[in-house]
């Protein structure tokens, strides 16, 4: 049975992907991706997708506090106040990285960002599961608040499944 549930999760990705790429093809968006806990699993899943190269910029995985400073512009005193697990970190990430993957000075259209607590411990006050995604634009920054469950790989893999059906529900919205 949980391996059945996998194969579905792992499609329900796949195919989240390909509307996301889709979607940003067709308004000729672009995007990059900051990743703490999933560590590149997101921009992965991205450029799994035939064509993706038209709209993924690139991404940067910010394991390291120090790096969501130094590489996306994270208020260090924010960092050292709250840690890097607290939604202005994950909004300061999401606009970071637009910056950070900008060419030719032209900023990447959206920023997806994730941070959070895949376990096994918890990490600064917060519990295995605490995960922030934030996806930001010229329209603003949206911020996703996740408490999940499970093993360190699923809380990781659900990441990535959340951010990508934000992303779609931010693309559907756009539409109307």
């Amino acid at each position: 049975m949980a391996g059945q549930q996998a194969d579905t999760a792992g499609s329900l990705r796949v195919s989240v992907a390909r509307e996301v790429i889709s979607g940003l093809t067709a308004r000729g968006l672009t995007i990059a991706v900051a990743e703490s806990l999933t560590g590149g699993l997101l921009v992965a899943e991205l450029i799994s997708v035939p064509g993706a190269s038209v709209v993924v910029r690139g991404g940067v995985v910010a394991y390291d506090t120090r790096l969501k400073h130094s590489l996306l512009g994270v208020d260090a005193d924010l960092l050292a106040e709250h840690g890097a697990v607290h939604p202005d970190v994950a909004a300061q990430m999401a606009e970071g990285v637009r910056l950070t993957c900008a060419v030719d000075g032209v900023l990447a259209d959206i920023g997806v960002a994730t941070t959070g607590v895949a376990g096994p411990e918890p990490q600064d006050g917060h519990p295995v599961g605490t995960v922030f995604v934030a996806i930001a634009s010229d329209r603003g920054t949206d911020i996703l608040k996740l408490a999940l469950g499970g093993s360190r790989q699923a809380i990781r893999q659900a990441v990535v499944t959340e951010s990508l059906l934000q992303l779609q529900r931010i693309l559907e919205r756009a539409e109307s």
